[in-house]
This record gives C-alpha cells, structure tokens and sequence, in this order.
C-alpha cells in the first residue's frame, strides 16, 4: 500500500507539471504575466491536454490519499491533501473562459459559471496544500517538509503580490506549482522509506471490552485466549494468548461459571450481539465469546478466512479433555460448528444452530483468494476508514436495529474483515461438502433455530443431522437479538 500511494502522488506531480510543456505549445500565454492555468483556457489550442492531465493529477492525488495507511491522529494533513486533490480536479473540468492576464481582450467579456469555477477551485486548492503540509509537517517534525512549505508560502504571498503589482506574476505562480510538485515527490519518498505503523486499535467505549450488566472477563477460569476484560488496559484485552491460524490475539469474553457454553457469531458479527443470550445463560455455564480476525475488537490475521482455520480457533476455546463444550453458531458460523462436530467429535456436548446459511454448490469466486490477502492492508487505508466512519454505524443499526456501543464498525478493519468472510463463503461452502463426504456426523443432541419455513436450509439440514428443529414464525432474522430466550432455552 505505500508502494501504490507513493507511486499516485509521483504521478500526481508529473501531471500537475504538465505545463512545462506548454511553455513551448501555447506561445500566446506569457511566461512572465501569465497564469499557468490560462493554458487549459477553453480558447486556448492545447486547452483539453491540459485540462485531461488537471483532472488526472487531482484524481492521482485523491488515490494516493485513498491508499495510505491510515496513521493515528495525521487524518487533518490527509483530509486537506484531499481537499487539494478534489480541487485540481474541479479546476480541470471548469476551465477559464480566456487568457485572464495574456489576452487584453479577455476582461472585457462576460465571464462564464466555469471560469469562476476555476478560479475559486484555485484558490481554494492553494489553501488546501498549505494547510496539508503545514499539518504534516508538524506530525512529522521533518525540516525537510517544513522548508517545503515555507518555500510554497512563500511563493504564494509572491503571487499575490505580482498580481496587485501588475508585474511578475507568471513567474510567481509557476515557482508555486513547482514547489508543490516537489513536495508531492518528497511525500511519495517518505512514504518508500517509512516504518510500517502499528495497526490503531478501535475505538472503546467504557465498559464495553465484555459484556452488559458488569459482565467481564474471568481471568481464574478462562481459557488461555482470554483478556483481562476489566476495561482498564484495552491492549492486554485485545491483546492476550495467540491465534493458531497466525493473526493477532483475539478479543475474547468470559462470563460465569459451570458447563462451557462457546458461542460464535455469524458473518460480520460481534460478540456484542450476545449480550442478551450471554446474560440468560450466564447463572448456570461459563459463556465463552470472542471475535474473530478483524471484528469486534480482534486485530486482523494475514490472509483470508478458512474453514479449518476457524475449526482450529473453536479447537482452541474449546475447554480441554475431558471436559465437552456446547457450542452456539449463528448464520454462516454453522458451517464452522458442524466441521468442528465432524473433526472433533470428543469436545462437542450438544450443537446450537441459529439460522444456519445454505452451503450451496456454487463454484468459489476465482479471485476471491487474491483479494482476500490484500482485504487486511485495504482496511488501514484512509479511504476505508473513511467510508466506515460514513456507512457503518448506519448500516449497523439498519441491520441489526441496535446501535454499535464499541464503535467497532466505524473501522476500516471492521469493513475488510467482513468483505473478507463474505469474499471466503462459496470456498468454505464447498470445504464443507468435501468434509460431509469424509467424517461422519457425531452422535449428539443438536438443535437448529429458525424463523423461515420447515422445508427451507434449515430444516433440511436439520434433517441431515437429526436435530430438533425450532421454528419461531414471524421473529425474523438475528434470533439472539430478538428471541435470546429460545437460543438459552435450546442450550439448556
């Protein structure tokens, strides 16, 4: 990812410098009192290269702000570089209608929507990249970038001064452009040479590392995943035991004591979305909840999601021999509970499958793998941040018809992560296939919830496994949120 933003500002600096050619095409605007723009002027004859290569260096730009990976408390100096972007870009489509300063002629006209367009893109554009360096340059501390932006001032205050003097201002506001193509390379160059940044952890609101009604984590008897979940150190909640499919530490709560209970949510989901079902069962099981890579509040693995992947990490929840588990799953996660049925028929006590999804016969999506490696460093750019900060809390609460108390699906991580799982289903789908042809199902109690009809994916799979099949007519989807009672009753 810095490689790629690096290369979009680099770009970005060779287009906004194309008017160094037009010095030599476009002999009627003068070098000395005119402006560099007046070369894309709508009557000028080289006016649409220069306007292409405008809109290509702001769209170049917008890129290279889009792909950086996101550092904490730099998105001031990246939000203005943006700003500067969208601007050139704007200032590409509204050209001026003449030569302002090159053509006498050209005051005396009406001046067109466009050419005020252009010109206020200008100024503001000016604006945004000083304000970009100068934020940057104070996150940085580089001397380096500091000179840059004196230098751009600098110039700037001569163009402005040219322009009320009558004289000079050509060569002002080419001395402008010139610096700021430069600093554009200089920012792509430390971008090459940077540290790659820790990944910034979520957003936590207090209280909110375990569950609903003081509910935490139980440090005497959790098992060796499990965080603190005091809500006094985030990191050592985020951040305790290791993942056996090679990511970080996962965020995991443990609640109560007695008979393990392991629940694992469905697609994009959290364990916040338990809280009722946790809190019900609770008196009587310790209730076992964790995040997988990338949701709620785990850090993201390296690559995409597995179906043996997420068998090993139930595996490794799971209490040790003798002792059994009950595990709950929701949605696309039955698919992870039945492999770990199959594989690990000893751990399993009793199956809980809460709207099971349709393993279809649908083919895996060709470039599902290759996208699904490069979801993890998409989701520390800017722009998916950006965009879950815009679409997350709203398509939260559209879904699930609660709010996100964490903030956790206002992250970029969060976004990946859950493009990821969705990318991962039809090759998960299809492992699973293969494993019903090679490991029969285990002889325990399994149950499966639903709200749809009796002959849908559930209740055919329920009659595969010879489970029990609950119907709940008329609750709609996400039981755990608007039926936990049925889910804890299904438990015990």
């Amino acid at each position: 990812m810095f490689v790629l933003a690096a290369s979009a500002f680099i770009v970005a600096a060779v287009l906004g410098s194309a008017w160094v050619t037009g010095q030599f095409t476009t002999p009627a605007v003068d070098r000395t009192e005119g402006y560099v723009s007046e070369l894309a002027a709508g009557d000028q004859p080289w006016t649409r290269l220069f306007r292409v290569s405008d809109v290509l260096s702001g769209l170049a730009c917008l890129a290279g702000v889009a792909l950086v990976p996101r550092v904490a408390r730099e998105w001031p100096g990246w939000l203005a570089l943006a700003a500067f972007g969208l601007l050139t870009l704007v200032a590409g489509l509204f050209p001026l209608d003449c030569a302002a300063l090159s053509d006498p002629l050209c005051g005396r006209r009406e001046t067109s929507f466009s050419h005020v367009a252009h010109a206020l893109a200008r100024v503001l554009g000016t604006v945004a990249v000083l304000a970009a360096m100068a934020l940057l340059s104070a996150r940085w501390a580089s001397r380096a970038s500091w000179l840059f932006t004196w230098l751009t001032l600098g110039t700037t205050l001569l163009t402005a001064i040219a322009q009320v003097a009558g004289h000079g201002v050509g060569l002002a506001h080419r001395a402008q452009l010139t610096t700021i193509a430069v600093w554009l390379v200089y920012v792509a160059l430390r971008l090459l040479v940077a540290d790659d940044p820790e990944e910034a952890g979520p957003r936590i609101a207090p209280g909110r590392m375990g569950g609903v009604g003081g509910a935490r984590v139980r440090m005497d008897d959790a098992p060796a995943w499990s965080g603190t979940g005091n809500g006094a150190d985030p990191a050592r909640d985020r951040c305790a035991g290791a993942d056996p499919t090679g990511g970080g530490r996962p965020h995991v709560v443990v609640q109560g004591a007695g008979p393990a209970v392991l629940i694992t949510a469905g697609l994009a989901g959290a364990w916040f979305h338990w809280d009722a079902v946790a809190a019900r069962l609770a008196s009587g099981h310790q209730v076992i909840r964790f995040d997988r890579p990338g949701l709620g509040l785990s850090p993201c693995a390296p690559g995409p999601p597995t179906l043996y992947g997420e068998v090993a990490r139930l595996a490794a929840l799971s209490p040790a021999h003798p002792q059994q588990v009950t595990l709950v799953a929701d949605g696309t996660a039955c698919w992870h509970a039945e492999a770990f049925a199959r594989l690990h028929p000893l751990c399993l006590a009793r199956l809980v499958l809460v709207e099971p999804a349709c393993a279809g016969e649908r083919r895996p999506l060709p470039f599902a793998g290759t996208a699904g490696r490069w979801l993890p460093a998409l989701g520390r750019t800017w722009a998916a941040t950006a965009l879950a900060r815009l679409a997350g809390p709203p398509a939260h609460r559209l879904l699930t018809g609660t709010a996100d108390p964490s903030g956790v699906y206002g992250t970029g991580r969060v976004l990946a992560a859950a493009a990821g799982e969705w990318l991962a289903r039809r090759r998960m789908a299809a492992d699973l296939r293969r494993l019903r042809a090679e490991k029969p199902f285990p002889e325990v109690p399994v149950t499966v919830i639903s709200s749809g009809d009796a002959d849908g994916c559930a209740g055919h799979l329920a009659g595969e496994l010879a489970a029990e099949h609950v119907r709940l007519p008329g609750a709609g989807h996400l039981l755990q949120l608007r039926a936990p009672q049925a889910v804890a009753d299904a438990v015990t």
